[in-house]
């Protein structure tokens, strides 16, 4: 089985968004899906998910690196993430 969140995203912007909006992020499996983010979300945390929002980051143009060796290039890494709203405890 795979691990669908990977992390939360802990930044300024996403801290304010948590508090003002009760919009929480996270760091998800690129091959996931917004009904498997929601149904991973609501199993950890036990909130309510109303939306959804994901995001691919990465794989876009390569750095390139002067070193002794020569020249390298090294491809962005590639990320998903996701924007999970939540509006209350679920009562299970």
């Amino acid at each position: 089985m795979k691990t669908i969140i990977k992390k939360p995203i802990i930044t300024e912007k996403a801290t304010s968004n948590s508090e003002k909006f009760n919009r929480f992020s996270f760091v998800v499996d690129r091959t996931a899906n917004k009904i498997e983010i929601k149904q991973a979300v609501e199993r950890m945390y036990g909130v309510s998910v109303t939306d959804v929002r994901t995001m691919n980051y990465g794989g876009g143009k390569s750095s390139v690196k002067y070193t002794n060796k020569g020249i390298v290039e090294q491809p962005s890494k590639q990320w998903k993430k996701s924007c999970c709203n939540c509006c209350s405890r679920r009562n299970d």
